[in-house]
């Protein structure tokens, strides 16, 4: 099949849900016969049972305390998050199935050429591992990519970081990531199920980063060689710019150690979050002023 080819298979499906694409989204759930069906309900239900527990957290050991109408903050954010996995699911759902399914037929990828003497563990390592990698860059070009910003600025606009903000993303930036991951999929050649085992840890990882929890430097440091932890998104969220771009990691913070873009402050709670060319209360923490930010500010 020819990339034409699967374009025109994803306009095809996206017309009608046949018995094809139900049947397809079974074999795209199974890998060696294990079904990962679960992951969908499982990664629901995580990112709930965490914002109750961070929100918990929150209130009772604030790093950045003094904060007030905290749930119509949280509320914006969490709305948010809602309408971009409304219109991620409908815009995109099909077309992951569609190039996941494509890349496995037409042996597309670097993880279809991988040796299937190798147990299906150490394929999900490696599949997990890439998908971490792109999500660093990626997250790095929307930061160095002018129009890119332009979307991404609405999350870090927050001057009142916590774990909601971890969802808070303009639908600009999640259509456009989702264009971006149509193309990575074929090209890594992941399976749907590691898609989704990856946003099983991921979730977790970024609504904990995100918190406005008070962690010890100790326990910080201990988590710290292995995930990005809060000490290090903290600074990521700082105003000042230098900041600001660096601490790019979602999950392994192994990527800024290696790219050069690592980065902590001695003292996290003198750290003045959000960015200094939005100082209106309206348009960093209600949903309008959210969605209309990239088409009204400078990138």
């Amino acid at each position: 099949m020819t990339w034409l080819a699967f374009f025109g298979r994803m306009k095809e499906r996206s017309r009608v849900l046949s018995p094809d694409v139900f049947m397809s989204v079974a074999h795209d759930m199974q890998i060696e016969g294990q079904d990962w069906s679960w992951a969908i309900p499982t990664k629901n239900a995580i990112v709930v049972l965490m914002l109750v527990a961070l929100w918990a957290a929150e209130s009772i050991v604030p790093m950045f305390a003094g904060r007030s109408r905290r749930v119509s903050h949280r509320a914006a954010n969490v709305l948010l998050g809602m309408v971009n996995a409304i219109a991620g699911s409908l815009l995109f759902g099909t077309a992951l199935l569609v190039a996941t399914q494509w890349s496995r037929e037409n042996s597309i990828g670097l993880m279809q050429h991988l040796p299937q003497a190798w147990p299906l563990w150490m394929r999900f390592v490696i599949g997990l591992v890439l998908i971490d990698l792109w999500m660093y860059f990626w997250h790095r070009l929307n930061h160095n990519v002018p129009f890119l910003w332009r979307f991404h600025a609405v999350h870090h606009a927050d001057r009142e970081l916590d774990a909601t903000s971890a969802v808070r993303f303009h639908t600009g930036e999640i259509i456009l990531s989702g264009a971006a991951r149509l193309i990575l999929l074929p090209v890594l050649g992941v399976s749907l199920p590691m898609l989704l085992v990856y946003e099983i840890i991921l979730l977790p990882v970024i609504l904990f980063h995100h918190s406005n929890v008070r962690i010890a430097r100790a326990a910080d440091g201990i988590l710290r060689p292995i995930i990005v932890t809060p000490w290090m998104h903290w600074v990521h969220h700082s105003m000042l710019r230098e900041e600001t771009n660096s601490n790019y990691g979602s999950v392994l913070s192994v990527w800024d150690r290696l790219f050069g873009s690592f980065r902590l402050r001695d003292n996290p709670s003198e750290i003045q979050l959000g960015l200094t060319d939005d100082t209106s209360e309206k348009s960093w923490r209600t949903l309008g002023g959210m969605l209309t930010r990239p088409f009204k500010s400078k990138p």
